[in-house]
């Protein structure tokens, strides 16, 4: 069922339209036009068949639709409001970002990035341009940020001149839907850099618990930063090709060609902030592998004093205990009268082995390593 205001449809609508499949209650198409006596319209409904009409009395269009399979379903929409059949699956077959440019239509997909606890997902934007109409196909579920758009669309689409040439037009909205989606894309900046603070907590605290999880967080942060980075190059490559690829339904004016250029430096800058961040983490994780050579440092260093008092007690029980064993020979004969030599004996054995072993082991500077 669609829903119509101010325009009047005059025709009928063509018998046969193809249903992009859809529970009762969710619409997943909406159509925002401008039509050649200037009036605002905007249809809504799961059918794109139920569109042609009005597409066919506007001057500017767009159409956004959610799909649960974007590969058939997109290729359907596409055809029916006027698009090559193949140009859906020529975008799909490449990979992030693609541009296609068949002369009379163009063809682009933007990746849409979602960041959610250093999980990042990419998903396409399919963007379909022709004369008089801008066509953004989705996965239904997924990707909100153009449904939202759709909400004030309308008021978007009323400030375009009127008077502005068919493919100036275009590339006004174009050019705002690529700005909404780079714009919801740089909040999955936010998102790490969010994370990227937290993890600073910890690593400026002497004592870090479980330093091999907060090494673990770590590298998923730089590797949900390094995903990251390859969607917003993706999304400039698109851009700058869009910028000098001289499609013909893009605009020639300089002034709306700059716009293009501003898109590009926006997510140039991104660029570089997530490349700084990298950098950042790489420090970070250097800091983490100093705190774990400095802890096993000092546990070498503990281990190795240990050692070294066990050296200079050994020597203080081995020493008199040999003397002990070779004077209770009983070729000695030794008596109850040598019981006074004898203690002192031992005595004096124990403290000079234990004097000269700390003297030694002093000397050779080990007991400085635990210090």
């Amino acid at each position: 069922m669609a829903t119509e205001e101010p325009l009047r449809p005059h025709a009928a609508v063509p018998a046969v339209a193809a249903e992009v499949p859809a529970a009762p209650e969710e619409v997943r198409g909406v159509c925002v036009a401008i039509t050649h006596a200037g009036k605002p319209c905007r249809l809504t409904g799961n059918k794109p068949g139920l569109f042609i009409e009005t597409l066919d009395q506007a001057s500017i269009a767009w159409v956004n639709f959610a799909v649960d399979d974007l590969a058939k379903d997109g290729e359907i929409i596409a055809t029916l409001l006027g698009f090559s059949g193949s140009l859906v699956g020529m975008l799909l077959k490449q990979p992030e970002g693609a541009y296609e440019d068949l002369e009379t239509e163009l063809g682009l997909k933007l990746p849409v990035v979602k960041v959610s606890n250093l999980q990042v997902e990419v998903l396409p934007l399919i963007v379909l341009v022709r004369r008089g109409l801008v066509l953004t196909i989705h996965e239904a579920g997924k990707v909100t940020r153009i449904q939202k758009f759709a909400r004030y669309a309308d008021t978007f689409m009323r400030k375009i001149p009127a008077d502005a040439p068919w493919n100036d037009k275009l590339t006004i909205v174009l050019t705002r839907i690529i700005n909404e989606n780079n714009e919801r894309n740089f909040d999955g900046l936010r998102s790490i850099e969010d994370v990227g603070d937290e993890l600073g907590k910890h690593m400026a605290r002497p004592s870090t618990g479980d330093r091999a999880a907060l090494g673990q967080r770590i590298y998923e942060m730089k590797h949900a930063l390094i995903t990251y980075l390859n969607t917003l190059w993706a999304s400039l490559d698109v851009i700058q090709t869009l910028r000098y690829g001289d499609a013909e339904v893009i605009s020639d004016d300089e002034t709306l060609l700059a716009r293009v250029g501003i898109l590009s430096g926006d997510v140039t800058r991104h660029i570089q902030l997530s490349e700084h961040m990298s950098e950042v983490l790489a420090s970070g994780l250097e800091v983490v592998q100093s705190i774990y050579n400095n802890e096993l440092q000092l546990a070498n260093n503990r281990l190795a004093l240990a050692v070294t008092w066990l050296t200079i007690l050994g020597t203080a029980v081995l020493v008199p205990n040999t003397l002990a064993t070779v004077l209770s020979n009983p070729s000695l004969a030794m008596t109850a009268r040598d019981a006074g030599w004898y203690v002192a004996l031992i005595v004096a054995s124990t403290v000079f082995s234990t004097a000269l072993a700390f003297w030694w082991v002093k000397r050779q500077g080990w007991m400085r390593i635990g210090e």
